[in-house]
């Protein structure tokens, strides 16, 4: 049996192709994500790359509700025996002004993208630990990035880029701790952002402009930098935010 990765995000964009890229050098993988059907799609694929069917676990888990941690850590344990690699991918995405942007917004976003990669760390720990293991926190330059209309949004990943730099000391020597930071990916939480068509075509307009290397990003562009971190080439790596984002953030 190799690693045991859980990846959250992974019905979709770049938690999917991250889990079939892991699934092709036969990792066994708790896929986990709010929709049970694309889940289904993804582990499909797994299997097609080369995992056999008993090594991928599909948990659907909205990972802002209280207790969907525990349950994916048991879930892990429970079937494959500990977790070498936990991957927090998932995330949410609302732009728009201060002033029509509720509170409750910002309290969804938090509690997504940063509560609960917290709450799967603390799950995972003890599991972690005794596998020498890796956590790999996908943040964004969102968070380093000064944007009109996407403060809350940036300050989510901000804070998801600190809790890495926090937690790679405090769980030193035993658990690594590290983040990517894409720019423009292009995945389907463009759609997903509550802007109307015309707005989502001239965001994507801003970010093709704004990024020296002309284009957005791919998931396959990014895979390989977590994939360096998760494995001996990031073994004297922690508490490192690498960027990676065609530029942008320049």
């Amino acid at each position: 049996m190799g690693s045991v990765a859980i990846v959250t995000g992974a019905g979709t964009g770049l938690g999917r192709c991250l889990a079939i890229s892991l699934a092709a050098d036969k990792n066994c993988l708790v896929l986990v994500g709010r929709r049970a059907q694309r889940l289904d799609a993804t582990r499909v694929e797994c299997v097609e790359a080369g995992a056999a069917p008993d090594d991928v676990l599909a948990v659907p888990a909205d990972l802002s509700d209280p207790g969907s941690a525990a349950r994916v850590v048991a879930a892990a344990r429970d079937r494959f025996g500990g977790v070498d690699m936990l991957v927090n991918n998932a995330a949410v995405a609302t732009f728009g002004p201060l002033e029509s942007t509720g509170v409750d917004t910002f309290v969804r976003l938090f509690t997504t993208n940063v509560a609960g990669p917290a709450a799967l760390i603390r799950q995972a720990a003890p599991l972690l630990r005794s596998a020498g293991g890796v956590v790999v926190n996908v943040g964004s330059i969102g968070g380093l990035l000064a944007v009109p209309d996407r403060s809350f949004y940036g300050a989510t990943k901000a804070a998801l880029h600190h809790l890495t730099r926090s937690l790679a000391r405090e769980l030193a020597p035993e658990i690594r701790v590290n983040a990517v930071l894409p720019g423009a990916i292009d995945t389907e939480m463009y759609e997903d952002l509550g802007l109307d068509e015309n707005a989502t075509r001239r965001l994507r307009e801003e970010m093709i402009r704004t990024t020296p290397l002309g284009r957005m990003g791919r998931p396959e562009d990014v895979v390989p930098w977590i994939r360096m971190l998760l494995g001996p080439a990031g073994s004297w790596m922690t508490g490192t935010l690498l960027v990676v984002d065609g530029g942008r953030s320049c």
